[in-house]
């Protein structure tokens, strides 16, 4: 892929439930976005407006009713679940409000778990996880449970999973949403250090809009549109 072709592009996407019945709704409308390599993009939108579906659709965790989703100038749409899978696995990376890490594993072990899926030999999956965790802070917390971390290191810990395959593109949705303003600061921080030092390209749902003025861009979904801001 060239520096020229978009990490990620949406074209015409619509989506939309209870297709044909009295309820109907239509969350998204034509929506169309482009995100070039290395930049960070803010989706700003309201609780219900469908922020969340459009991740997953870009995610390639749903479909759309009609459009395209293109990844790496990979055109995804209408390709088998098993292809649409691996592009998932090496090629996106995702961060949710709740970190969700496994509670059963380690905090290293977390980060190993979606590289050995996606065929890392063991040894090398250490070695990964054992130096996001560094860069994040908290390789001394390496053997612990998600239950005995903070809030602020569980989700930092949610990071280096998310980063832990090398992924092209990162979409997270309301990343610091679940954690108290000063933890929420110190986080956003250490994300915006790890994009950028990565040269990732970033997609990321908030309601702050003081983090979103930190971004690259910014736009807002409303009425299932999507509108510069």
């Amino acid at each position: 892929m060239s520096d020229a072709t978009p990490v990620l592009r949406l074209g015409d996407i619509t989506k939309g439930y209870n297709h044909g019945k009295p309820n109907e709704v239509t969350v998204l409308r034509g929506i169309d976005l482009e995100l070039a390599r290395g930049e960070i993009v803010a989706l700003v939108a309201p609780s219900g407006a469908g922020k969340s579906t459009l991740l997953h659709i870009a995610g390639l965790l749903d479909t759309p009713d009609t459009g395209r989703v293109e990844i790496a100038g990979n055109d995804l749409s209408g390709q088998r679940d098993r292809a649409r899978t691996q592009v998932r696995r090496a090629d996106v990376g995702f961060i949710y409000q709740f970190h969700h890490l496994l509670p059963e594993f380690s905090a290293l072990e977390n980060i190993v778990l979606p590289q050995l899926a996606n065929g890392v030999p063991r040894p090398d999956a250490e070695a990964r996880a054992n130096q996001l965790l560094a860069q994040v802070g908290v390789a001394p917390r390496a053997e612990h449970r998600p239950a005995a971390l903070s809030g602020g290191e569980q989700q930092r810990v949610a990071f280096c999973r998310a980063l832990a395959n090398s992924p092209q593109v990162l979409l997270a949705d309301e990343p610091t949403g679940n954690l108290d303003p000063e933890t929420s600061e110190k986080v956003f921080a250490t994300l915006m250090e790890l994009v950028r030092g990565t040269g990732l390209s970033a997609l990321i749902a908030t309601h702050n809009l003081d983090l979103a003025a930190r971004m690259d861009r910014r736009v807002r979904l409303e009425q299932g549109k999507l509108i510069p801001l």
